[in-house]
């Protein structure tokens, strides 16, 4: 996949997988992992970026697995750019679509 489309998206992924419960970096990485091929030197420039534009917050939380994990969770201000985020993505791929398909006005 063409870098800088998947470099595009990859904010809404990680906003939307913030959505429903907290995570920390290497988790994102393999959940994003399962379904466009990344690598965690993409997530964490992003996931830095997305904490100081305020989108997400930041705790350490103990592991048993070894250091503690600092885990992201998403802010108000991270839900609303999702959702405005995700309605422009569904608009682009809608419209795409139509091209690809053959149905373009």
């Amino acid at each position: 996949m063409n870098t800088q489309l998947k470099k595009g998206v990859l904010e809404l992924c990680v906003l939307q997988l913030l959505l429903d419960k907290d995570r920390y970096g290497y988790e994102l990485v393999a959940m994003i992992s399962q379904n466009v091929q990344i690598s965690e030197g993409t997530i964490y420039p992003l996931l830095r970026r997305l904490k100081n534009d305020g989108y997400v917050t930041t705790y350490l939380e103990e592991s048993t697995e070894g250091p503690p994990r600092k885990y992201y969770r998403l802010t108000q201000k991270g839900e609303e750019t999702r959702a405005a985020l995700l309605e422009d993505w569904i608009a682009f791929t809608g419209g795409v679509n139509r091209i690809l398909g053959g149905q373009s006005e």
